[in-house]
């Protein structure tokens, strides 16, 4: 619920309901819970969610945006083909660096868990992850592992929004 402060005038009476705008609610904003969003998963060609689950969630904080994505792949997702990336909630601020992004990756065949980094560039609308397995590997269908149902792919990231 963030928004620009008001520009006060001179003489201005100053009521409970302005007050309550200008402090109260920008305060709340900050405790509020946080905003779902419908995530893309999107990559050369795009991979299928089928039985699966694909959630997001964030809060703004100002032009600040936490986000989280998670992935539950089900028995008819299909994972497309190149490297894979989930649609932030707001465009990325225009800047000279990039965010980054942290990815935890659960392979359940194997019991294994693998970390993974990931970035959200200049006016973004998406964010994109390298595999640890090989650290210049992009996530993707067999990377870092060959993905099926029961894996979990979950995302955290923090960046500067556009607005």
């Amino acid at each position: 619920m963030t928004f620009a402060p008001r520009t006060w005038v001179v003489g201005e009476t100053v009521s409970a309901a302005l007050m309550n705008q200008e402090i109260r609610d920008q305060l709340n904003s900050m405790f509020a819970a946080w905003t779902t969003y419908a995530p893309s998963w999107t990559a050369s060609t795009n991979p299928s969610l089928g039985n699966g689950s694909l959630n997001g969630r964030y809060m703004k904080l100002g032009r600040i945006v936490i986000a989280e994505v998670t992935l539950f792949p089900g028995s008819t997702t299909t994972y497309g083909s190149g490297s894979w990336a989930f649609s932030l909630p707001v465009t990325s601020a225009a800047k000279s660096t990039t965010s980054l992004v942290v990815a935890r990756m659960f392979d359940t065949s194997a019991s294994a868990n693998y970390c993974g980094v990931g970035q959200i560039g200049s006016n973004d609308t998406a964010a994109r992850f390298i595999a640890p397995s090989s650290g210049t590997a992009n996530v993707a269908a067999s990377s870092p592992f060959a993905w099926a149902a029961g894996d979990e792919c979950r995302i955290s990231m923090v960046y500067e929004s556009a607005s």
